[in-house]
């Protein structure tokens, strides 16, 4: 990624603005686009995940333990409560909900659940009934799951920092990995641990043909997106900095998080107040400024609307290109 100097990262953030680095962005984001808020008033908006056959965003709002959906032309309404943490006792920490969300390849919401600490495959929503797909690794319990993405062959990868955990996150008296772990999950059911050498794995995505997965690093002061090849066996090789996030986290809300890709194989990344473009070679091309912490983004509609979970908002914008899993 070209090194933009400081005076960039200090701009002030204006809700709605794109900035343009490289000519290449005019070709993904059109002259005329607008960051169109769509809803507002939750507590850390997360996940979002569009419903293609049924035309409709879910997301969750983490702190709520709900998981929300918003429908073009009825607006919000509860989908799933609670959504990430069912036990008996109240939840002593700020993120009991669920985070990250997909669907499987039958069309079933997958959804990462920080307060059970476990990925869970949802059976029957009005009975909030589900099954688990991975709560443990060598026998100890998982962190809490985050965000995840299907492989094309069925395989789910995920990540497991321990954000959600109730008191200390890091060092939490329940925590019972000494790692923060990105797994596979195999179509088979077997759980793999992929590498243990992020120490905040966040967002993840694979490249359109899927030799490249992207993984968000949220350490506080050296927050980054990692590429990492992946191998014929489906393991990960040759992990090295996509791009970096920490400089402009020192001036901005927030850090590297939820990663998507087009067609093109370009990357858009919540980041520090916007959702980031780059490259497939890792070159910024512009940014979407949210103006406020951005946690996670989604393709929907046509394929050509990108949803975007902001703090307490959502938000959409039309694009120019074309979301990874659309029709060309």
């Amino acid at each position: 990624m070209e090194d933009l100097s400081p005076v960039d990262t200090k701009a002030p953030t204006i809700a709605g603005r794109i900035v343009r680095y490289d000519s290449r962005i005019n070709s993904i984001v059109p002259a005329n686009a607008k960051l169109e808020k769509l809803a507002d008033g939750f507590r850390w908006a997360e996940g979002p995940l569009w419903n293609r056959n049924e035309n409709y965003l879910l997301f969750s709002d983490v702190q709520t333990n709900k998981i929300y959906k918003w429908e073009p032309g009825k607006g919000i309404s509860t989908y799933l409560s609670p959504s990430g943490y069912t036990g008996d006792t109240p939840f002593n920490g700020l993120e009991p909900g669920s985070n990250g969300l997909t669907f499987d390849s039958q069309g079933r919401l997958v959804l990462c659940e920080h307060g059970d600490r476990r990925v869970a495959r949802l059976e029957d929503r009005e009975n909030n009934i589900k099954t688990t797909l991975a709560d443990r690794y060598d026998n100890k319990r998982l962190n809490s799951p985050n965000d995840l993405v299907y492989k094309s062959n069925g395989d789910l990868y995920f990540t497991d920092p321990p954000y959600g955990l109730p008191t200390q996150r890091f060092d939490d008296p329940q925590k019972e990995l000494p790692f923060s772990g990105v797994y596979r999950l195999s179509s088979d059911g077997k759980l793999t641990l992929l590498t243990d050498e992020i120490r905040s794995p966040n967002g993840i995505a694979f490249s359109p043909d899927e030799k490249i997965l992207y993984i968000a690093d949220s350490t506080t002061k050296q927050s980054r997106w990692l590429a990492y090849d992946v191998a014929p066996d489906g393991t990960l090789q040759n992990g090295r900095t996509f791009a970096d996030a920490w400089r402009w986290e020192r001036n901005r809300k927030g850090f590297a998080d939820g990663i998507k890709v087009d067609q093109a194989g370009n990357v858009y990344a919540a980041a520090p107040e916007a959702v980031f473009i780059f490259a497939p070679d890792g070159t910024l091309l512009g940014s979407i400024e949210t103006g406020d912490k951005t946690s996670n983004l989604a393709w929907g509609e046509d394929g050509h609307s990108l949803f975007i979970t902001a703090n307490t908002a959502i938000y959409r914008i039309r694009l120019t290109a074309t979301g990874k899993g659309y029709g060309t």
